[in-house]
């Protein structure tokens, strides 16, 4: 579950440099350091935003903001439990503030598969969503390596989220070999490319068309592809070549504070008209 959750909440691969600069996630939990940060996602083909994924950040008085590779390692199951449902109860209220700014947009979530066990997720969202009437729904993402294994689950889990406008994405897509058949059986609505087939998917003929593989699979399951870890132009005009819906990753923007990224819609919000390639130059490359 560890490793999951890691993955899941944006704590990367990274190794510390020194034990003595992590934190116990519950004092994170307790002290009230926690907060999302949002990564938009983009659609491929209008080069619009359509999304983004909230990911975990603690920020600490002497340190300030800090990775989640500090404060996951070490936590016990329990307060990795509470740190999901504060994830799903935050961005429930993340979008309306980000609805009283006028921007409306689909956010996802990571959640660990022992989670549906574990929490109410589904009276969770049916007490806390928003009632407002454009409300589009929450988007769960879980690892294909976790959830393939419990096909039952996916399904009854897929089907209480039906009825709130939730939906599941299937995250690390071809990371966790399931097979066509199993394939079949999951009640996903999209499918997460896992960044290490995206990495020079221009160049790497192995990885290139294991994401032309992927997106055509998308296509005949009826199912949205995204692709995560975006870096370059090459990558993000290969994947847009392949017929990819969605993208996201540093090319377009880095994860950034709820009020940085409020700011940026609403400055896209006041363009008349809409530029090409808006993403990009309403400011959302690396900077």
């Amino acid at each position: 579950m560890l490793k999951a959750m890691r993955k899941m909440f944006g704590a990367g691969a990274e190794q510390f440099a020194d034990p003595k600069d992590k934190i116990p996630l519950g004092e994170v939990l307790r002290r009230d350091w926690f907060e999302l940060w949002y990564q938009p996602k983009i659609d491929l083909k209008t080069m619009r935003l359509v999304g983004a994924e909230a990911l975990v950040r603690a920020r600490h008085p002497q340190r300030g903001v800090v990775s989640p590779f500090f404060f996951l390692p070490d936590a016990s199951e329990d307060e990795l439990l509470d740190l999901t449902e504060r994830v799903i109860m935050t961005a429930l209220a993340d979008w309306e503030l980000f609805a009283e700014h006028g921007v409306s947009m689909k956010f996802a979530v990571n959640v660990p598969v022992s989670a549906f066990v574990k929490l109410p997720i589904a009276q969770m969202l049916r007490e806390g969503r928003p009632r407002a009437a454009n409300w589009p729904g929450l988007v769960l993402e879980v690892t294909e390596d976790e959830i393939i294994h419990d096909l039952n689950l996916a399904n009854d889990v897929a089907a209480a989220l039906r009825d709130l406008n939730c939906n599941l994405a299937l995250d690390d897509f071809g990371a966790g070999y399931s097979s066509l058949a199993r394939l079949r059986q999951l009640p996903f609505s999209e499918l997460k490319i896992d960044r290490s087939y995206v990495m020079n998917c221009n160049s790497d003929r192995l990885n290139g068309g294991l994401c032309e593989t992927i997106v055509e699979l998308g296509k005949r399951f009826g199912l949205k592809t995204v692709a995560e870890g975006i870096e370059t132009t090459h990558e993000s005009h290969k994947l847009q070549g392949i017929g990819c819906n969605v993208g996201q990753g540093f090319l377009f923007a880095k994860p950034m504070p709820k009020g940085q990224l409020i700011g940026l819609m609403r400055q896209r919000l006041m363009k008349e008209p809409p530029v090409p390639q808006a993403v990009r130059g309403m400011g959302y490359a690396r900077a």
